[in-house]
């Protein structure tokens, strides 16, 4: 089983910088998959960024939503077992509950909800004008 606590949500003035934190308790895996998500008040969740682990011999990948392409960028330190999202550049349309989610095991990244198994707490992001 895996646990997943966020952290580093806030409230930032547009243009402005924000580090969320996904810290994963429990066993370890070699390959895996993290993803981050959103959800607006009234709207649906949305899928943000991924990255996936492989290992040391075939690395990593991410994939970003267009949205936030340019401005979000994931990271990882294995040695913790921590994800990061790190954004910049907020926009007030950033503002929503963001929620890291993972999935031991996997090799590739993914845009579906359902292809997570283990899901944060959720931590509030607002961004105002």
């Amino acid at each position: 089983q895996v646990q997943l606590v966020e952290s580093g949500g806030g409230l930032v003035q547009a243009g402005g910088s924000l580090r969320l934190s996904c810290a994963a308790s429990g066993r370890t895996f070699s390959s895996y998959r993290m993803g981050w998500f959103r959800q607006a008040p009234g709207k649906e969740r949305e899928f943000v960024a991924a990255f996936s682990w492989s290992g040391v011999w075939s690395g990593g990948s991410t994939t970003y939503a267009d949205s936030v392409k340019g401005r979000f960028t994931c990271s990882r330190d294995n040695a913790k077992n921590t994800g990061y999202l790190q954004m910049n550049s907020l926009k007030p349309e950033d503002t929503a509950v963001y929620y890291c989610a993972a999935q031991p095991w996997a090799t590739a990244t993914s845009r579906d909800i359902s292809a997570y198994d283990y899901w944060g707490q959720g931590t509030q992001v607002t961004v105002s004008s």
